[in-house]
């Protein structure tokens, strides 16, 4: 059964490019576990808090497997650090798509 996620993500303050940067290299790995990007957005400049996130997601995956397979690749986690250094905070909801 797919798994579709929505991904919100908040950047540290002033590392908006090292997220973009980040998901640039981990979102590439998606293929390879039987997922993929089908919607990428950033939020629109104006807000000065951080009540909105700074890039949202939708991905989707073949299965609960390949979303395992994605969150435990090597690679993946060898970014970690390149993660914690420009994402502040990740929320990960699972939905429908209509």
């Amino acid at each position: 059964m797919e798994v579709n996620l929505c991904v919100l993500l908040w950047a540290h303050q002033g590392c908006d490019a090292d997220l973009s940067a980040y998901e640039d290299q981990v979102l590439g790995l998606l293929g390879e576990h039987g997922g993929r990007v089908i919607q990428r957005a950033r939020t629109v400049a104006g807000k000065d808090d951080d009540s909105e996130p700074t890039e949202v997601q939708l991905l989707r995956f073949a299965s609960e497997d390949a979303l395992d397979g994605f969150m435990h690749d090597d690679r993946r986690a060898a970014l970690a650090g390149q993660r914690d250094a420009a994402i502040a905070m990740t929320e990960v909801l699972r939905v429908r798509l209509d």
